[in-house]
């Protein structure tokens, strides 16, 4: 069976609750919530080449499907049952001999998910063993203690707000999709873990990550103007947590040039400038504290990064180019990271004109292709917009999750 083009796919990163990436949900840019999930020609499109879990390694997809009659034999070939979950709209259990085929791929191997609220045909799923459920959670979880971690992780979608993610994470579930990271309090995104005894703890607080950061904005600024060596050492031998963080970038599989990095001075001479500035962009978005409460912004910053440099390179920008569409990706969630309006922020971080003009206004091509990665949706007027096809858009996106792994497994 030859591959079928590129299909306009919805990508969507799944965490656990230690906002470790475990995941892909891969659904059609429509969504569930408007009766559409991935039909056999997406799928042979998307798993016809070993492109994606090749890329995504070693995250699983999990496919939304409205039924599994989609799944033919030639389909189910190219699903690895150890990499695929299915994610099944369980109001098809209804159906004649749904519940049994689903238990016959569950024995095969595949995880399945039940996707839906609890209905009348639930019950021969119960009797077939399946009860590990994928809820879309955007009208709020279920009741505290509902679901049995016995038989999870189970899935909660379209999780969009701290708050939603709590009663998610109490309801029961273990993986989570959505954009509760964008939502994060300030003071659980910022002092100390859970258990501190407010602003004055030792355990990582605000001040220590507010002075942290302002160093790094300041090691920004240096690397900007082109500052002596010496100065950007001075300002990194100031913050040892800072300097641990870079150093253990800088000697990641992401970043490795094939021999260890020991001192600021070999990361600044062998690595170069333009990728040490790179590593301080994301480093803002990393834990200060080892017991620090996780850092949901750091994948997402990297993601962008990185899709918006992808799509850059694919149509032959230079270096300096490309350099400043990573820059906009990944400051692109500063007001975040802040809590301050990005025109503050920019105020105190000059940068070139189309990259404000992107980040304040989604102005330009960078500014239209800064939509196109936050919104996670490949819309076909905004792609044309941005003057991306979709297979561009889809091996930009593979480029982009795979660094995007990689890089925040070792930050």
């Amino acid at each position: 069976m030859a591959p079928s083009p590129a299909p306009l796919v919805e990508v969507r990163p799944v965490a656990n609750a230690r906002n470790e990436w475990v995941a892909l949900l891969l659904g059609s840019s429509g969504g569930r919530s408007s009766g559409e999930s991935l039909d056999s020609a997406a799928l042979q499109a998307l798993f016809g080449t070993p492109d994606l879990l090749t890329a995504v390694a070693p995250l699983d997809c999990i496919v939304l499907l409205d039924s599994p009659a989609v799944l033919t034999p030639a389909i189910l070939d190219l699903l690895a049952p150890d990499r695929v979950l299915l994610a099944v709209r369980a109001a098809v259990l209804a159906e004649e001999g749904v519940a049994t085929r689903l238990a016959r791929l569950q024995g095969a191997g595949y995880r399945i998910l039940l996707d839906g609220a609890p209905g009348a045909g639930h019950a021969p799923a119960v009797e077939n063993g399946l009860r590990t459920v994928s809820r879309d959670c955007s009208d709020g979880a279920p009741p505290p203690y509902s679901l049995s971690s016995l038989f999870g992780p189970h899935l909660a979608r379209k999780v969009d707000s701290w708050t939603r993610f709590l009663a998610c994470e109490q309801a029961g579930f273990g993986w989570f999709q959505g954009d509760y990271a964008l939502d994060q309090p300030q003071a659980e995104a910022g002092a100390g873990n859970k258990s501190g005894s407010g602003s004055g703890s030792s355990n990582g607080n605000g001040s220590d990550e507010g002075s942290s950061r302002k160093r790094l904005l300041t090691l920004l600024a240096l690397l900007a103007r082109d500052a002596d060596s010496h100065e950007l050492e001075d300002q990194l031998k100031q913050d040892p947590a800072l300097s641990y963080h870079l150093l253990k970038l800088v000697n990641s599989a992401a970043f490795s040039c094939g021999s260890e990095i020991t001192s600021f001075a070999q990361a600044i001479q062998r690595i170069g400038r333009r990728q040490l500035q790179r590593w301080l962009q994301l480093l803002l978005y990393a834990r200060t504290h080892p017991d620090g409460p996780p850092r949901l912004l750091l994948p997402l910053a990297a993601l962008r990064g990185a899709l918006l440099e992808a799509l850059c390179r694919r149509e032959g920008g230079d270096r300096d180019a490309q350099d400043l569409a990573f820059m906009t990706g990944v400051f692109s969630l500063l007001d975040r990271l802040f809590h301050m309006p990005m025109a503050a922020i920019l105020a105190e971080l000059p940068l070139p004109s189309g990259v404000d003009a992107a980040l304040l206004r989604r102005e330009g091509q960078l500014g239209r292709r800064l939509q196109l990665a936050a919104g996670g949706r490949p819309d076909p007027a905004l792609l044309a917009a941005a003057g991306v096809d979709a297979a561009g858009w889809w091996q930009a996106q593979l480029h982009a999750y795979h660094w995007a792994i990689q890089v925040v497994r070792n930050v």
